[in-house]
């Protein structure tokens, strides 16, 4: 015969080892969870961004007081500006039409950006955040390399050395962990950087270059032009 067993109400697990849950309809077992530290988005949150803003609009009352705005004439239809500058955020793609056809510098490589964009969070990318070296050392260097001279090669066949000298720097430095054993140190901090990172690092490094030459070092006709030269 099945033994008896007697509900009992104690806190001794050597005098009732067994212990019996009666859940009734209607209720769920749950896990009680310790209560988290919380911070209530008003007024805290609040607060603290109309601080921010009240200090955004004192730093530039100010800067707008002792500088000048650099503005030019006022607009002439009859006068086009030589060159004609792109507002600075779209100067990067204003000096990518100087180096590939309209085609490909003004539709193509946008859209492959936004399309990588929307596309990429659907695969599974390296999402353990490994570094780059740490497993399929040479499986990985010699895809690195691929990728990288296939980039190379298209950027030298158009002559665009604005991102191939960014890119072959960003390459040694990416080489600098796979090649030294060291952990510590910044050495040891790029060797656990993951690919994306990389990726990422090499896009930004482009379009602050990019976006810096179009800005600084273009003048007329779009001729490369040193900013104290002041031609135009």
């Amino acid at each position: 015969m099945p033994k008896e067993f007697e509900v009992e109400s104690s806190s001794n697990a050597q005098k009732v080892p067994k212990r019996v849950e009666f859940v009734k309809e209607r209720t769920a077992a749950r896990v009680r969870q310790e209560e988290t530290e919380m911070v209530m988005t008003v007024p805290n949150l609040l607060v603290r961004e109309v601080i921010a803003f009240m200090i955004l609009v004192i730093v530039l009352s100010l800067l707008s007081l002792l500088f000048n705005a650099p503005l030019e004439w006022q607009a002439n239809p009859q006068h086009t500006p030589n060159p004609a500058k792109a507002p600075w955020y779209f100067l990067g793609l204003q000096e990518l039409l100087h180096y590939f056809p309209p085609v490909v510098a003004g539709v193509l490589l946008p859209t492959l950006v936004v399309v990588a964009l929307i596309v990429i969070p659907y695969f599974n990318v390296n999402l353990k955040q490994e570094g780059m070296w740490k497993q399929h050392r040479p499986q990985t260097l010699v895809i690195a390399l691929v990728s990288i001279g296939v980039v190379c090669a298209a950027l030298l066949i158009f002559h665009v050395y604005a991102m191939l000298v960014p890119t072959v720097l960003m390459t040694l430095l990416m080489l600098v962990p796979y090649f030294s054993h060291k952990e510590h140190g910044p050495i040891g901090w790029l060797a656990t950087r993951p690919v994306q990172w990389w990726v990422m690092t090499w896009f930004v490094v482009m379009v602050l270059v990019l976006t810096a030459i179009g800005t600084l070092f273009r003048g007329p006709e779009w001729s490369w032009t040193w900013p104290w030269d002041h031609i135009y």
